[in-house]
């Protein structure tokens, strides 16, 4: 299913992550991800293209954010998952990692 291949990506994750402490520009992007710039262009284009993100336009900055509060919430959710069967995850030999 896309919606979860959306979220499924490491780094896409780790941008929604950083996404939801407070709203980011492309720079701030790499410095926390530690992501070449384009890599990092390409996973947010995809984010808002799936509507999980929006941006806005200050100066010559684009700031991006999570607008949509179901976005936190089913990483809120994950969070508690793992949380509760992260021994049986780790575990997993089926998932790769």
């Amino acid at each position: 299913m896309k919606f979860f291949k959306g979220l499924g990506d490491s780094t896409r994750l780790r941008i929604v992550e950083a996404l939801l402490e407070k709203e980011r520009n492309v720079s701030e992007l790499i410095k926390l991800i530690r992501a070449p710039q384009s890599n990092i262009s390409n996973h947010l284009a995809c984010l808002k293209w799936c509507g999980y993100i929006t941006s806005r336009k200050e100066g010559t900055s684009v700031y991006y954010q999570i607008t949509d509060d179901r976005v936190k919430k089913i990483v809120g959710l994950a969070r508690e998952i793992i949380a509760d069967h992260a021994e049986n995850l780790y575990a997993c030999t089926r998932i790769k990692a």
